[in-house]
């Protein structure tokens, strides 16, 4: 409490703005990464605050994903910390399916996050030793300023909250539909276009796969190298695969038996522009962060010819693009596949924990904690499981810390009413 008195002194219009002190810590984002940490802080009996800046859970899952999204990894790689999926979800749930388990998940743990409330700004306070977080919160067409005073911050807007957008030459010019894929939904709307689809992850792979299927003429731009894998080996999941022979072997053979199974199944698939990296994909994960594509059945289109591979792009102009081998194509659409991006440095007025890139300065696994209470969780780029195991640290380190001054907070009143009662 005296800290607070000392907030309030060094800022004059403190009482001039609405405001609440949180008895516990405040997440920002009610991602998978959120609400993880939240649900393990409950079982810590920790309250919490988590803030949201749209009016729903997981709005990257509800709002910016195409119909067709399935888990890309089976569910009991994805299933958050305490609550496992429902036994009668297939082993790749849809998206309807994850979204029915996260609504699940936040109401089994009494998760209300305040939604509709953008953070503006968080800082460290070091006089009072509090986080000041700054909000806006929007009902219908009025929009309120609040502010969150707290011990610990927990960072949940994870590593996919703000579209990537390149700057391309001449994109302007072209007059055709340019999307990015977060506002891709069906490719019914595109039957019969030429799309060229810019990005060849596993979002550029499955976009123009779902544009096959509604009989539009997709071209998928491959900038650079990338690993494309079986999505299943002999009936057995290909990440589930490396996970149980990593147990056994190290990642550098690992990486070696994943190629070869894959070319045994896949087949050669540079020669059809799919060129892969000289690090291994298991490698290539662990140190740049970028994700194998798993094949649901886009190569196969490839080899086909019904989606075509073209190199990287030159400039645009109306209706048609040139790529950087000078050819050029007559194209209707474009949707570019061109991934997401932090949004932390926007709002987060530090630069100890965080890099300039919204990413944890520290590797994994050791990225999930700063200083001065300051946590992060969902940037591991490992996934859901990557997020479970941070949202676990993060819940028994504040958990400690909460359940040690509760014990001295008990004993300190135990010991006042004892004295009370010895002067009657």
């Amino acid at each position: 409490m005296e800290n607070l008195f000392r907030l309030v002194d060094q800022d004059q219009d403190f009482f001039q703005r609405k405001w609440t002190l949180v008895n516990g810590p405040v997440i920002v984002g009610a991602g998978p990464s959120g609400l993880a940490t939240a649900a393990c802080l409950r079982e810590q009996g920790v309250p919490f605050v988590v803030l949201e800046r749209a009016e729903c859970i997981a709005s990257l899952w509800q709002k910016r994903t195409y119909d067709r999204l399935k888990l890309h990894l089976p569910k009991q790689f994805c299933q958050l910390p305490q609550l496992p999926f429902p036994e009668d979800f297939p082993e790749y749930p849809t998206k309807r399916q994850f979204i029915e388990y996260l609504e699940s998940y936040a109401k089994h743990f009494d998760i209300n996050p305040k939604f509709n409330e953008c953070v503006q700004s968080a800082r460290y306070d070091e006089t009072s030793g509090f986080w000041r977080v700054k909000t806006v919160v929007t009902s219908g067409s009025n929009q309120t300023e609040f502010e969150y005073i707290c011990r610990w911050l927990v960072v949940a807007t994870g590593e996919n909250a703000e579209r990537a957008v390149p700057d391309f030459e001449g994109l302007a010019e072209f007059c055709g539909e340019v999307i990015h894929a977060s506002e891709y939904k069906s490719g019914e709307k595109f039957q019969g276009q030429k799309v060229l689809v810019v990005g060849s992850g596993n979002s550029g792979m499955e976009v123009s796969l779902d544009l096959c299927n509604h009989n539009a003429s997709p071209s998928m731009v491959v900038r650079s190298s990338v690993h494309v894998l079986p999505r299943e080996i002999l009936g057995k999941s290909t990440f589930e695969l490396a996970v149980l022979m990593l147990k056994w072997l190290p990642l550098w053979l690992v990486d070696k038996l994943m190629l070869i199974l894959a070319w045994l199944v896949l087949g050669n698939v540079e020669k059809h522009g799919l060129k892969r990296p000289s690090k291994g994909p298991l490698e290539l994960k662990n140190t740049e962060g970028k994700t194998p594509v798993l094949d649901i059945g886009a190569l196969e289109k490839i080899r086909s010819g019904d989606i075509n591979v073209v190199p990287g792009i030159k400039r645009f102009s109306r209706g048609q693009v040139e790529l950087v081998n000078g050819e050029k194509l007559e194209i209707d659409s474009v949707i570019l596949a061109t991934g997401y991006r932090s949004n932390v440095p926007y709002w987060l007025q530090e630069g100890e924990f965080f890099s300039k890139n919204g990413f944890p300065k520290a590797p994994f696994p050791h990225g999930w904690k700063g200083n001065a209470g300051l946590y992060a969780v969902g940037f591991t780029r490992r996934g859901l499981s990557g997020a479970s195991s941070d949202a676990m640290r993060i819940a028994q380190d504040i958990g400690k810390v909460w359940k040690d001054e509760t014990k001295q907070q008990k004993k300190r009143t135990i010991g006042c009413h004892r004295r009370c009662i010895s002067q009657f």
